[in-house]
Formats: C-alpha cells, sequence, structure tokens
C-alpha cells in the first residue's frame, strides 16, 4: 500500500460523492469498471455494469440539489485490490416535497489495472428491522 494508492482512492470517492451530488451521470460511469456488479438500494438485487439510464431516471426524482457524503471511511490496500467501507448520508427534497434524509451502509471494491483504479463492486443498504415486519430501518442516524 503506497500513499499514492491510498491518496488516489480518496481522490475517487470525492469525485464520485460530488458527481452524485452534482446529477452528473457521466461522471457517476466514468467511477466504475465496465464490469462493475451492484447491489443498490433500488431494485433489481443485482445489476452488472452502469446502467447510466437507470441513474439519470433517478436523478429526475429529485427538485434541487443533492447533498451526498461518505463518512466513518475505512480503506484497506492490498497489492492490486482495495475495500473502502463507510456511512453513506443522502439528503434533498423530492419532486413530491418530501424531505429526504437517509444514512445507508457502502461498500466499494476497487481494482487496479494498467495503473488506474477503479470500482468494480458496490454494495449499499439498509438495515431491516428484526421484528418480523421485514421493513427497512431507514431513520437510522450514526
Amino acid at each position: 500500500m503506497t500513499a499514492q494508492d491510498r491518496s488516489a482512492i480518496d481522490d475517487m470517492i470525492k469525485s464520485w460523492t460530488c458527481a452524485i451530488a452534482a446529477k452528473d451521470t457521466q461522471a457517476v460511469g466514468g467511477f466504475f469498471a465496465k464490469d462493475v456488479v451492484e447491489f443498490d438500494l433500488a431494485p433489481p438485487l443485482k445489476t452488472v455494469g452502469f446502467d447510466g439510464k437507470a441513474l439519470e431516471a433517478w436523478f429526475k426524482t429529485w427538485d434541487g440539489p443533492l447533498g451526498y457524503d461518505i463518512t466513518d471511511q475505512s480503506i484497506n490496500l492490498s497489492g492490486r485490490l482495495a475495500v473502502m467501507h463507510g456511512l453513506s448520508h443522502l439528503t434533498g427534497k423530492k419532486i413530491e416535497g418530501d424531505q429526504v434524509d437517509l444514512w445507508s451502509r457502502t461498500t466499494v471494491c476497487f481494482r487496479k489495472e494498467e495503473g488506474a483504479w477503479t470500482a468494480f463492486h458496490v454494495h449499499s443498504s439498509v438495515p431491516l428491522l428484526m421484528d418480523g415486519s421485514g421493513k427497512a430501518a431507514t431513520d437510522l442516524k450514526p
């Protein structure tokens, strides 16, 4: 693990969160490897390859700017692989008027190819209430 690799991954994460906040679909897509596998908050259970149309449609459900940040980050590097996990915080106003303040868990796996890091796996989740309701616990705060 080099300081240069850690800095490159830190910069990627900052660029990714800024691209989401700016609703910049093309910039978000540039973060991912072509064969990225995503386990995202929205269905389906698994997406292979970046789906820019789905992201663009989701961006259109927001009225105005988004707030997006990843806190409590931990980055572990070993050779050509790195894993980051942290807590994602999404804020904004939906076009229906609802205010969103959602914390979720995020894990991103990176690989270094031809000298550059790319994200090849992204996993986002919220905990489930363990009361038998099957409902997501979307009101949790760190």
